[in-house]
């Protein structure tokens, strides 16, 4: 009987046991990490960080705080000697592609969120309870067809996504149909113009900014937005920076804050379509 009541101990301690294990197990210095990734190949890795980033995207749909424990049970599992590169991987993942910062809020109990780091954009179609990540892929898209002289290939385009692991021919577990996202969804919602290019056969289509996008952003704003995950001054892409400004100027933006640019978009989409 003694031995009984000594082995069930007190709770909370062996939790807290536990939990100092599981720190000890993760913190390793950098070149330990670096040991343990030689042995591990590319394409294993990289598929630990693309299934951190789903789930992450997934629990933050129900803004729900993440636990460390959870992401260790349901994805890291058994490379959790890498752990510290994989949650890194997936933390610029998320800036780069969905413009999200993965914040840890507990530093006790090792508690994430997601913060939104995306240009205003605030219409009707894309309100708080869509999910944050559809807009993150709507933003990279826009910034594309800016970054491109304000019109995009859609072969381009899915090309980009892939890169991003973001395939348009397969369900995704956060986008649903990509390919009808971007081009049924996001057109119907007026974010995005899909026209046919003229004179191609076999038929081509290019994207650029809808009149929704115009009204709701900005280039200013987008192009901050490039300038900020890639840790750069927006100067440095001088014609683009000239084109936001300018456009600006002419809707009388003080600053890159402003919203209201549909002038300027709008004008250069009708260039493009007439």
């Amino acid at each position: 009987m003694s031995q009984k009541r000594r082995s069930k101990g007190p709770g909370p301690s062996q939790g807290e046991d536990g939990a100092a294990e599981e720190d000890h197990a993760l913190t390793q210095t950098t070149s330990q990490v670096q040991r343990n990734l030689e042995r591990l190949s590319p394409v294993q890795v990289d598929q630990k960080v693309s299934e951190l980033v789903q789930f992450l995207l997934v629990k933050d749909q129900k803004k729900i705080p993440i636990k460390r424990t959870d992401i260790l049970k349901n994805v890291i599992k058994d490379y959790k000697n890498v752990y510290s590169e994989i949650i890194n991987r997936a933390g610029r993942t998320l800036k780069q592609v969905f413009g999200l910062q993965l914040v840890e809020i507990d530093t006790k109990h090792h508690i994430y969120i997601l913060v939104s780091n995306l240009p205003r954009l605030e219409g009707e179609n894309l309100k708080q309870d869509d999910s944050t990540a559809k807009l993150g892929l709507l933003t990279i898209i826009l910034s594309v067809i800016f970054m491109k002289g304000n019109s995009v290939k859609e072969s381009a385009v899915w090309e980009m996504l892939r890169r991003l692991r973001v395939d348009p021919g397969e369900k995704h577990d956060v986008f649903g149909d990509v390919r009808k996202l971007v081009t049924e969804e996001f057109v119907r919602q007026k974010y995005l113009e899909y026209n046919r290019i003229p004179h191609t056969d076999p038929p081509e289509f290019e994207f650029q900014w809808g009149a929704r996008a115009a009204k709701e952003t900005s280039k200013m704003q987008i192009l901050h937005f490039i300038a900020k995950i890639q840790s750069k001054d927006p100067k440095v892409w001088t014609t683009q920076y000239n084109e936001a400004a300018a456009e600006m100027a002419a809707v009388g933006g003080p600053d890159p804050g402003t919203s209201g640019d549909a002038a300027g978009a709008s004008q250069g989409a009708r260039r493009r379509n007439h």
